[in-house]
């Protein structure tokens, strides 16, 4: 029979049902590794289900949501054939922005788009997630993997997430809460997270011409090794830190660089004031600045220089907050301070120089 008299088919048109439905067996070991007490049931559903009696014990519960992607660090993924990691950078940009209102993670949901179903590549995206879902503390309730022919490559794909959170309306954090003389605490970043990669590519590709297998001293590893780090998560420290000293706000350096984003939680009238000097960035920061002749500004407003998460709180207890840090493994330090804001200055800017 001929093709113009063959009946059109779903599969024909490139989707492949079967593989989904593989993909979606070996992804149920790494959901169950998230499972929290109240959700109910699990994969297979239309809909995940969260017990939400259990917030029946927060006096006036405020729902936090964030939602997020990976950007283009997927491309380096693929280019690796590494996938097991990726997930926990989509976790990371999804719940550290809900932390930083003070809310606890809940669970997430997750969208896989792909050019073709490989139900194992599939399967370890989906595994990087619920190990990110894990360090965070909260479930991976449900997602949708969705196939795209003709739209996408057989190896392209993208990953977005969403999460939702719970706060006490009293305990909310942020720029109403921030005063004079406030100390600004940094804590380390694990490498470059999740943002800035289409400036990284286009220096080490473009500029610089390397390529992901390239041995780099300053990194003590390959290129691509360096460039895949995961993401760190703060979710659970940062709940850790509301639990033993005062805090008065968090900032998730992402997009955008660090004096952009303190800014967002810096009340009118204040400013934060944070000193190059009190740490050096890793030696990826300094790597993409001398290959792509890249300006310091430039660097600053687009990559997170070394710190992923910023806390303000009262100075006295600035200690206290660097010792519970301590003895959860996070590197942290004093920073900087919030002070008045001089007349025609932004919310936030870096002095100094960088330690050496």
């Amino acid at each position: 029979m001929s093709e113009t008299t063959t009946g059109a088919s779903y599969a024909a048109a490139g989707v492949d049902i079967e593989a989904g439905d593989r993909a979606v067996e070996l992804m149920k070991e790494w959901v169950r590794k998230t499972k929290r007490p109240e959700v109910l049931g699990g994969l297979g559903g239309f809909a995940g289900l969260f017990d939400a009696s259990a917030l029946k014990r927060y006096e006036r519960p405020l729902l936090a949501s964030a939602t997020d992607g990976v950007g283009t660090k997927v491309d380096l993924a693929r280019k690796m054939g590494v996938y097991d990691t990726i997930g926990r950078d989509l976790v990371g940009m999804v719940v550290d922005d809900l932390v930083v209102c003070g809310a606890e993670p809940l669970f997430m949901t997750d969208y896989i788009c792909v050019g073709k179903v490989h139900p194992e590549r599939v399967a370890a995206i989906v595994k990087g997630i619920a190990e990110g879902c894990v360090l965070a503390g909260c479930a991976l309730v449900g997602g949708e993997t969705a196939e795209h022919p003709g739209l996408l490559g057989e190896d392209d794909f993208d990953v977005a997430g969403a999460g939702t959170g719970v706060v006490e309306a009293d305990r909310l954090l942020g720029a109403d809460r921030i005063r004079t003389g406030d100390a600004v605490i940094a804590m380390a970043s694990s490498g470059l997270h999740s943002n800035g990669y289409s400036l990284v590519r286009h220096v080490v590709f473009d500029r610089a011409g390397w390529s992901l297998e390239r041995e780099v001293p300053e990194f003590g590893r390959t290129l691509g090794e360096e460039l895949l780090e995961p993401t760190k998560i703060y979710s659970l420290d940062c709940l850790a830190l509301t639990r033993t000293t005062e805090v008065h706000a968090f900032s998730h350096i992402t997009g955008g660089g660090l004096a952009a984003n303190l800014a967002r939680v810096i009340p009118d009238g204040l400013h934060a004031t944070v000193d190059r000097s009190t740490w050096t960035p890793g030696a990826v920061f300094d790597v993409i600045g001398t290959a792509g002749r890249v300006e310091r500004l430039e660097l600053e407003k687009t990559l997170n220089m070394g710190v992923g998460m910023m806390a303000v709180v009262p100075a006295e207890s600035a200690d206290a907050a660097l010792t519970t840090l301590a003895d959860r493994g996070v590197e942290a330090w004093i920073a900087g301070e919030i002070t008045e804001r001089p007349d025609h200055s932004t919310g936030a800017a870096l002095t100094g120089d960088y330690a050496s």
